[in-house]
Parts: structure tokens; C-alpha cells; sequence
């Protein structure tokens, strides 16, 4: 472990709910929960309101609907938080080319490397300008913590939680860590949880305490090797500038389940085209073709196929997969599906373009008669406008959808950049009314209109010595 604190871990604060906020002038300051609506959804986050009533990630959405009945239920919108993780991972390569991207709000920063940083107060100065750069470009916060190995920076960040940043000096560690839950180290679940529990084991400090023998006799060798150095501050993971992609894939989970063969075959041919577009988004092809089904009693079969090279060829990849769905046994129902690609390459190997010829020459699966695929179902209203989707009305300019049903379809019209916005109801087909592209956060940013940054404002609920703003810009940790 290093002497000085110059690993930095950036967590942004709910950040898909966030960008929901910023973008939403009527939803500032209230109850946010983003992830899937239907029957079988979950939330993929929230904000800091909805999480006051218990609303949390990964909570099945008509529980989370129970909890929070008022608040604002939306549809991701994946593309926008691409871009805007997109700026915030430049801000952090300005700090260091050692940057290792966890997901699109997260990433370890060594600071060390990039000579921005090389003892605390230096460290503590590249932290609060970090996250001030990030709420100027993007209007939006983040947690930032500092140590000297990825653990416990990570521990910092979410100590740091919301809007702040938690510092810790080198040399007291192990004080910080042994009064924390066992949850607190990474790799402890809830089933490793309860087991420690049961052996009376329920704090970093009596992990270190119950000795390395005791903790492999519980947990296994590698489990219990790996937890007890955990325990005593030990860490000592590099930086990885870049982490290696092993697959690509796409999935979905329908709200009713898919009883008819031919639509489960549509089905999979547009994920196959979803899946080829992230492929060649990242610059990548690939040889082995994944198949995933889950069936109406939660089975789960996956089946796979390895081509002779590397492809991103959207046909040979749905041939492929319409050939793995042929060995698999759909009766009573699929209710998720998804389409991968792994064995990935930055190349393509050319032979392989004319393989889907090749194929339905030798009388392989024929490829059913598809739309072209979209990133949402358009078939029901509510898929057609998305709840918090953005559109535009030729007279009333751009807006958002509220929710749809019964052949119509309720807009809030107003941007990052306005006052509260009017509500109104249309026909879903009305002709005046299209989707649209979503509006940059911040005024002025990639052809924004005019007018100050978006920002959010802390949960009344949230100790206010955390802030970054107006308050104290850090806290150290002894």
C-alpha cells in the first residue's frame, strides 16, 4: 500500500435519477425512481428523496411503487447517460491516464501517476477541483474519496456519500475500518454476511481479530485469505487504465410472457441487430455467438455457437442466434431473452460477411421477417412514449412524457434550461407530436440554450456538514 492517499474513487451521486432531475425542472428536489415499469421491472436507481421511504436499486419496481406511490416512475435513457459519463471520464483523464472505469458513474483514479498528486494535501486539492469541474460541466455531483489503495478509497467515496469528500490519512486504517459492518469490505454479501454473523463475526475489527486460520476454516481458503487482509487495510491492486471487455451482450425482460415461437423469434432477431450496434460502437467483432432464455419457470438455458472468425456482420449474427434457438425447447413461455457476443477482437474477419448466404444456402434457420430494431418495443403505447422520454410538439416545442395510456399520451413541456413547465394531453398519434433528441444539462453545452447550469438541491432530509457547496469542501476521516 502506498504512503500517500493518491487513489481517488469517483462515485456520482445517483446518477441516473440525477440526470433525470437536472434535465426535469418540475422533478428537482422530489421523489425520482428510474428502471423498468412494467409488472416485472426493477429499479436501476433513485433519487435521495425516494430513498428516504426505502426505495432502493435492484428493488422490484411494484414494490418500490408501494413505498413511494407519489413519486416520478421513468424509462432509462441510456444514451444520455453515455454521453454525460462520457464527460466526466474526460475530467478524470485530464487527472491521470490511469483511469479504470467500473460503470458509467464510477472510476479509480491514480493520482500519482498523472503527477497531479503525491501526498494528502495535494490529493485533497485534485479532489475538490475534480468535483467542481464535474457540477460545471455537467450540473450534476459526485463523491469523491481518497486513499492509499482502491479498497478503501472506494470505502471513502460512499463514506463521502452524498455530494462530499472523505479523505483518509495514511496510518489510520485500520482505526477507521475496525468499527465498520463486515458489508463494508468488497466481496461480503449478504450470504457471507450471515455466515460471519452466525460465528459471531459482525465487524471489520472482529475479522481481524478471529485470525486467518478461523476465517479460511469458515470461508475457504481464498475467501478467507483474501477477507482477512482486507480486514487489516491491505490492498494492493494497481490502477488498470484499461480493463478488458470480454462480451457484449443485450437482454430483455418481458412484462407478459412469450408464448408464440414466431414472436420469440422476432424477438431475438432484434436483439441480435441491439446487440451488433454495441459491438460496433465499441470498435469491436467477436466469434462466439451467446443465446440466453429464461422460460416461464426460471429456467435458464444458455446456448452458444463459435464461428470460424471474428464478425460484426448484423446477419451472420442473427442467423446464428435464430440456429441456437432452434435447439431450445420455448413451450410454456419465455419471459426473458438476450443476445451476446464474446471471444471479441478489434477486427473483422472478411470471409465471414458472406456467411449468412452460405448459411441459407445450406439450408440453415431461415431469418424471420423483422422490423428494424429499435432500443424500445414500439408495439405498446406506453413502448411508444416512454415515461420521462423526451419529444417535441411543433408548436410547443420540446417536452417530456409523463406517462401514456388509452390512446393518449401526457408531454410536460419545459428544458434543464426553464421554469417549471405547463402540462398537456394528446392523441398518441397525434402528427405535431415526435420523439427527440435529449437536451444537453447545462446551458450553452453542444448547442444548449442560454442560461446558468443545472444543479440539484440536497435532500432537506441530509446532514448538510456532508456538502460540497456553501459548507466545508472535505472531511478527513481519522
Amino acid at each position: 500500500m502506498r504512503p500517500a492517499p493518491t487513489i481517488l474513487h469517483l462515485d456520482m451521486d445517483a446518477f441516473f435519477a440525477s440526470v433525470e432531475q437536472a434535465s426535469k425542472p418540475s422533478l428537482r428536489g422530489k421523489a425520482v425512481v428510474v428502471g423498468g415499469l412494467g409488472p416485472r421491472g426493477v429499479v436501476a436507481t433513485c433519487s435521495y428523496e425516494a430513498r428516504v421511504f426505502g426505495v432502493h436499486s435492484a428493488m422490484p419496481m411494484g414494490q418500490a411503487r408501494r413505498l413511494a406511490p407519489h413519486a416520478a416512475y421513468l424509462v432509462p435513457r441510456f444514451e444520455l447517460y453515455r454521453s454525460i459519463s462520457e464527460q466526466v471520464m474526460r475530467l478524470l483523464r485530464e487527472l491521470s491516464p490511469l483511469v479504470e472505469p467500473l460503470s458509467l458513474d464510477e472510476a479509480f483514479v491514480d493520482l500519482e501517476a498523472g503527477g497531479t498528486a503525491w501526498d494528502a494535501e495535494s490529493a485533497r486539492l485534485a479532489g475538490t477541483k475534480l468535483r467542481t469541474d464535474i457540477r460545471t460541466v455537467t450540473g450534476l455531483t459526485g463523491s469523491v474519496g481518497l486513499a492509499a489503495s482502491k479498497m478503501l478509497a472506494k470505502i471513502a467515496s460512499e463514506e463521502a456519500k452524498p455530494d462530499g469528500l472523505v479523505l483518509i490519512p495514511p496510518g489510520t486504517e485500520r482505526a477507521m475500518l475496525e468499527p465498520m459492518t463486515v458489508r463494508t469490505l468488497p466481496g461480503v454479501g449478504p450470504a457471507t454476511g450471515d455466515h460471519l454473523r452466525r460465528a459471531g463475526i459482525t465487524t471489520v475489527g472482529e475479522i481481524a481479530e478471529a485470525g486467518e486460520d478461523e476465517l479460511v476454516r469458515l470461508l475457504g481458503k481464498a475467501h478467507g485469505h483474501a477477507l482477512y487482509a482486507m480486514a487489516l487495510a491491505r490492498d494492493e491492486r494497481p490502477v488498470v487504465a484499461e480493463r478488458e471487455t470480454k462480451s457484449v451482450s443485450v437482454e430483455d425482460t418481458y412484462d407478459v410472457d412469450i408464448h408464440d415461437r414466431v414472436r420469440v423469434g422476432v424477438e431475438v432477431g432484434r436483439l441480435a441487430d441491439r446487440c451488433v450496434r454495441r459491438l460496433r460502437a465499441s470498435g469491436l467483432s467477436g466469434r462466439t455467438i451467446v443465446l440466453k432464455v429464461r422460460r416461464y419457470d426460471f429456467s435458464t438455458l444458455t446456448r452458444s455457437e463459435t464461428l470460424r472468425g471474428p464478425t460484426d456482420d448484423p446477419a451472420v449474427v442473427r442467423e446464428a442466434a435464430a440456429r441456437l434457438l432452434d435447439s431450445v425447447d420455448t413451450t410454456g413461455g419465455v419471459r426473458l431473452l438476450g443476445v451476446g457476443v464474446s471471444g471479441l477482437a478489434d477486427y473483422t474477419q472478411e470471409d465471414l460477411f458472406a456467411q449468412a448466404a452460405e448459411g441459407r444456402a445450406e439450408g440453415l434457420a431461415e431469418e424471420p421477417e423483422t422490423e428494424p430494431a429499435e432500443e424500445h418495443r414500439p408495439t405498446p403505447t406506453e413502448r411508444r412514449w416512454p415515461a420521462g422520454h423526451d419529444v417535441r410538439h411543433a408548436q410547443l416545442g420540446h417536452g417530456w412524457v409523463q406517462g401514456s395510456g388509452l390512446g393518449r399520451v401526457t408531454v410536460r413541456f419545459e428544458t434543464p434550461y426553464s421554469q417549471v413547465g405547463r402540462v398537456r394531453t394528446f392523441p398518441v398519434d397525434d402528427p405535431e407530436l415526435s420523439p427527440a433528441d435529449p437536451l444537453p444539462l447545462v446551458a450553452g453545452a453542444e448547442g444548449g440554450e442560454g442560461g446558468q447550469p443545472s444543479s440539484l438541491p440536497r435532500p432537506a432530509s441530509l446532514p448538510k456538514s456532508w456538502s460540497g457547496g456553501g459548507g466545508p469542501a472535505a472531511t478527513s476521516r481519522p
